[in-house]
């Protein structure tokens, strides 16, 4: 991902440097750029720390992340990994503060109830979460779409029994963008975990809609589909879905991914080697990099089909 250098160093963190310095995605600029706000934790792990803020803005859900660690479009990146045990210290459930360049985890002391600092991460470098694909020819997106067919084909989603994505697929490469939004909202939160199956799903098909749409020439249609969709499915995402999954959906639907899946995205694009970034995101989650290859592609098809003058393609029903 690019990032904007400034003049502090990333540093690892440590008992001796505080607070640790990190690496944002420019989705969460206005967040850390503005006041400090109230949060709280809503998930810890070895590699990551999920903060959710208080206001009802977009994103809601920012990422602590360590450097070897999944890095979706919503996070900060710190430079140690998951054996150094960076987010030891954090639990589900503290309190936290995002703002002034800083997100900040505070829980009760051993001794009573005054907070003790668990940790304390300070921007100091940005990365780019919008990758910039074209343009692209058809040629090399019907290739780049028939060599992730072929790398996924042994690959089945979380909903590979449900009709819903099938159908969903089917109503996007034929342009019919009123049942096409029917089939998305229907599997908005569909599937357990933070990411459900059908989240992942419409993050994929959404990225590959709007940025291959607007690489490739006559693509338009596949970006008016992705702006139809990404409004419906973001409508009313967070009575729907998890907190992370309704961030992630917002992300999507402007065009924001995470690493892993903007190295497939620049595979498919004939940019790099496409192989081994699906290699990478197919492990991601127990089905997410499944389920969000499944939409990459679906969203590679629709493009296809809407940018290329088909005898027999039915037009756009709304």
């Amino acid at each position: 991902m690019t990032s904007t250098v400034v003049r502090e160093p990333l540093a690892p963190p440590g008992p001796a440097r505080s607070p640790v310095a990190g690496v944002a995605s420019l989705t969460l600029r206005e967040l850390l750029d503005r006041p400090r706000s109230a949060a709280r934790v809503i998930a810890a792990f070895p590699s990551a720390v999920y903060v959710e803020l208080r206001s009802a803005t977009e994103p809601r859900v920012l990422a602590v992340v360590g450097s070897d660690a999944v890095r979706l479009p919503n996070a900060i990146v710190v430079a140690a990994t998951s054996r150094d045990l960076p987010f030891a210290a954090v639990r589900e459930g503290d309190d936290a503060w995002v703002g002034d360049g800083v997100v900040e985890v505070s829980g009760a002391g051993q001794g009573g109830p005054a907070p003790r600092l668990r940790i304390q991460v300070r921007t100091r470098r940005w990365w780019d979460p919008s990758p910039v694909l074209g343009p692209v020819s058809l040629p090399q997106l019907t290739h780049g779409a028939l060599a992730l067919a072929a790398e996924t084909a042994e690959e089945r989603c979380g909903l590979a029994d449900h009709p819903g994505p099938g159908l969903l697929a089917d109503r996007c490469a034929d342009g019919d963008l009123a049942h096409a939004v029917d089939a998305a909202e229907r599997i908005v939160g569909l599937g357990p975990g933070l990411t459900p199956t059908g989240d992942d799903i419409l993050a994929g098909l959404l990225l590959s809609l709007r940025l291959f749409g607007g690489a490739v020439h006559g693509g338009d249609p596949a970006v008016r589909l992705a702006d139809w969709l990404g409004a419906a499915v973001t409508a009313h995402a967070d009575t729907r879905t998890t907190a992370l999954a309704a961030t992630l959906l917002h992300c999507a639907s402007r065009g924001q991914a995470g690493a892993e899946v903007a190295a497939v995205l620049r595979g498919i694009a004939g940019q790099a080697p496409l192989r081994p970034a699906v290699r990478r995101l197919l492990g991601v989650g127990h089905t997410s990099g499944a389920d969000l290859s499944w939409g990459l592609l679906a969203g590679c098809r629709a493009t296809l089909a809407l940018a290329t003058p088909a005898a027999g393609r039915r037009k756009a029903t709304a």
